[in-house]
């Protein structure tokens, strides 16, 4: 049976944040693993997937040195990053990672880079490597609320996002990309958020589809504009 390693990062801490889905979920996936294969057809059926998770500060400096430390480690072939997008009535997939760092909100080191490539010499963006259009697929299959997001904004989330996938491009064959989840949430709220229950089956699902693209390359999974 062929073997995967799967990289799922979340960020460690959201001020005025209780549960935060970008820890809760990644940590769910690796105790619980992925569930079984829809059938003999399906990739999954053939392949041992082993999850690491990482826990990222929020943080421009730390947060790339920290998913890359474990990136070394597990030498993965997928590796999926996670964050919190407050606004977010729903999970969001991220299309777009943009060369820019811009806040007047501190990250965890009390930095606010203003107008700064994340890479002076690097493209302008990166576009995901994850298959979009299969994963929210199979969100409409489990009735989870979700869009696509045109970028991952220019906090620490696009840093990291855009680091992952400057990495990636350097890579024979690593899918790399970014999924960001709304605040915790009850179900059918009109407020922002979701179910932790729910978020938790969003990210599994996009690990799944992750990995069947990764076995079985497919242009119609492909879902970016």
């Amino acid at each position: 049976m062929r073997e995967l390693n799967v990289v799922i990062s979340g960020f460690d801490h959201y001020d005025g944040v209780d549960v935060n889905p970008a820890i809760e979920v990644p940590k769910a996936i690796a105790e619980q693993g992925l569930g079984p294969a829809s059938g003999p057809d399906d990739p999954l059926d053939q392949v041992e997937v082993t999850i690491h998770v990482v826990s990222i500060p929020v943080s421009f400096a730390k947060a790339w040195p920290t998913l890359k430390e474990t990136i070394e480690a597990t030498r993965p072939d997928i590796v999926i990053a996670t964050g919190l997008k407050h606004s977010a009535r729903g999970v969001m997939l991220e299309r777009c990672a943009t060369n820019l760092m811009d806040t007047a909100k501190p990250d965890a080191d009390n930095v606010t880079p203003r107008r700064e490539p994340i890479d002076p010499d690097g493209p302008a963006a990166y576009w995901t490597r994850l298959p979009l259009r299969s994963i929210l697929n199979d969100f409409a299959d489990d009735s989870i609320p979700a869009t696509l997001s045109s970028d991952a904004g220019t906090f620490v989330c696009n840093s990291l996002f855009y680091n992952l996938l400057n990495w990636t491009a350097t890579q024979e064959r690593v899918l790399g990309g970014f999924v960001s989840f709304p605040l915790v949430g009850p179900a059918h709220s009109s407020q922002n958020g979701l179910p932790l229950e729910q978020q938790g089956a969003a990210g599994r699902d996009a690990v799944r589809e992750a990995v069947r693209y990764y076995l079985k390359p497919s242009s119609s999974d492909i879902l970016i504009a």
